[in-house]
């Protein structure tokens, strides 16, 4: 423990309190992290404060500055890629997985109903009618729902129900909408938002929190909606918003899903996944514009010419280099810098010699160095952030693994924010109009859950050396660490019993070709035989 100073005044809090600690000897933190005389964090005077006011009150430019670093910074638009390649590819597939052992029946039957539900939803959701704009099918609107939901930090969608076109036979449709919709109502003025994150519903007293309005307990009960973007200068019609109750008032489904992921209790709204390098991002993108400027000048090749007579000049001193016609600007008066310029000066400039030698020897190691660190906090090694691979094998797939993990834990998101319940939504649908059988469904809570439970496979990882990667998922499924759906879903994005059926059919074209099918030697040393 550090020894009390003496006859020294008391240190003052910013917000004027007198430091109670120089009568008393420092315990834990107090010479560490907390520590008041410590000339590194003398100064350091952060607040946590409520998400309200940490994340609600800065939400809008966090996501103005995070959807320009997304698509005009080189990293930051890497790294929203990433993800979206990454996690949901070009769209999660369900599999879906009753518990027949629950609902009572055999595990034959429920791999016949689970083919058939599959194609159902396939049938479904391959199809623009799913989308209440009819623009995008459903694994289309996944990509947007995802890279919507880490540039802005959530993203919503509406389901809704519309008459049946063609030979469709479903109602349910998907409406996405933009987050900055999701507001207080009257909270904006024609010069942008007003610095009011709360407001209350004068119909029922509920506070409303940046769109959501929750009651006394803090449970979200319903989300006020506008009819389009704030600040929108291409739409001048009346802003106006409309109240959309969270959940319906009979079975207590979901009416608007949210897609997001909190990192705080009582925080309503989520923060974009770029905003702890937002500053990084916008400082190496300054970088790099500059040191690229300065190469290009570099290589220009540029002269001045003095002349005595203003107004006689020099014309074309090098018509075989650089033609008249070539000048961009005729003014005598504007000098130009490219590669083979001629410029002519008017009496009384003189031009001092400059050297133009840049070494960029640092700007590599200094900007991989910087983007090591925003990979860091994004969840990304820089080598798949640069998708540079230029190390051991062992160290390239400890990268690719490790942003595996990363990748399945938001694809678990996801697929729980969005895709399980709109799938759910539809499921009760088909089975309604009896386009699925599910004995149950509607009188049970529990059957229902057991008719509606399905796992979501998304795009693989890529295999360095696709022979170790085969053997280790084969001792996977030997020892039952794993199956064959489960490894044909992750290696190849197959599903395993299409698989066998092909392989079947396949075998039996050999057969009656008069050939031998091939076989793996792993596959005999196992003690297989073409029989088996």
């Amino acid at each position: 423990m550090s020894k009390r100073k003496a006859a020294q005044p008391k240190a003052r809090h910013p917000t004027g309190h007198i430091n109670q600690r120089e009568n008393v000897l420092n315990t834990g933190y107090s010479s560490g992290g907390a520590s008041f005389e410590k000339q590194a964090l003398r100064g350091y005077w952060p607040i946590k404060s409520s998400p309200k006011s940490d994340v609600d009150t800065n939400l809008n430019i966090l996501r103005n500055r995070s959807s320009d670093m997304a698509i005009n910074s080189p990293v930051g638009a890497a790294a929203m890629n990433r993800y979206r390649t990454n996690v949901v590819g070009a769209g999660l597939i369900p599999a879906p997985r009753p518990d027949y052992k629950l609902l009572g029946i055999s595990q034959e039957e429920a791999a016949e109903w689970r083919r058939h539900t599959k194609s159902e939803f396939d049938m479904w959701a391959s199809r623009v009618d799913c989308d209440l704009y009819r623009k995008n099918n459903f694994y289309d609107m996944q990509d947007i729902a995802f890279i919507s939901s880490i540039v802005d930090g959530d993203s919503w969608a509406a389901i809704k129900y519309r008459r049946p076109l063609g030979d469709n036979p479903y109602c349910t449709k998907i409406q996405l909408f933009e987050a900055a919709r999701v507001s207080n109502p009257g909270n904006y003025s024609s010069l942008g938002p007003i610095n009011m994150v709360e407001v209350i519903n004068p119909k029922n007293g509920n506070r409303i929190i940046n769109g959501v309005e929750i009651n006394a307990d803090g449970a979200v009960l319903a989300y006020w909606i506008s009819n389009r973007i704030p600040y929108d200068p291409t739409d001048m019609k009346t802003l106006e918003w409309v109240r959309v109750e969270a959940f319906g008032r009979k079975m207590g489904e979901p009416n608007v899903l949210q897609i997001s992921h909190e990192e705080r209790p009582e925080q309503y709204r989520g923060v974009p996944i770029l905003a702890p390098v937002i500053e990084e991002l916008k400082q190496i993108s300054r970088y790099t514009t500059a040191e690229l400027t300065a190469a290009i000048i570099k290589s220009f090749f540029t002269l001045f010419f003095k002349t005595q007579n203003a107004g006689a000049g020099l014309g074309n001193a090098l018509p075989e280099a650089f033609g008249q016609e070539e000048k961009v600007d005729f003014n005598d008066y504007i000098f130009e810098l490219g590669a083979g310029t001629m410029n002519e000066l008017p009496p009384g400039y003189e031009v001092q010699t400059v050297d133009a030698s840049r070494s960029l020897s640092t700007f590599e190691a200094f900007t991989n160095s910087l983007i090591s660190q925003i990979g860091a906090a994004l969840e990304i090694p820089s080598e798949v952030l640069l998708s540079r691979f230029q190390s051991s094998y062992s160290a390239a797939r400890g990268a690719l693994l490790q942003f595996q993990a990363v990748a399945k834990k938001r694809r678990t998101w996801f697929a729980r924010d969005f895709c399980q319940p709109v799938y759910e939504r539809w499921l009760a649908e088909a089975v309604a109009i009896g386009r699925v059988k599910a004995p149950g469904f509607f009188s049970d809570p529990l059957m229902r859950r057991a008719w509606s439970r399905a796992s979501w496979y998304g795009p693989t990882m890529g295999m360095l050396d696709p022979v170790k990667e085969v053997t280790a998922a084969k001792l996977r499924i030997d020892y039952g660490l794993s199956t064959g759906e489960q490894e044909a879903a992750e290696i190849t994005g197959t599903e395993y019993e299409e698989n066998v059926s092909q392989l079947q059919a396949e075998h039996i074209h050999w057969d009656n070709a008069g050939l031998n099918y091939p076989y793996s030697s792993s596959i005999k040393e196992g003690g297989g035989n073409n029989e088996q």
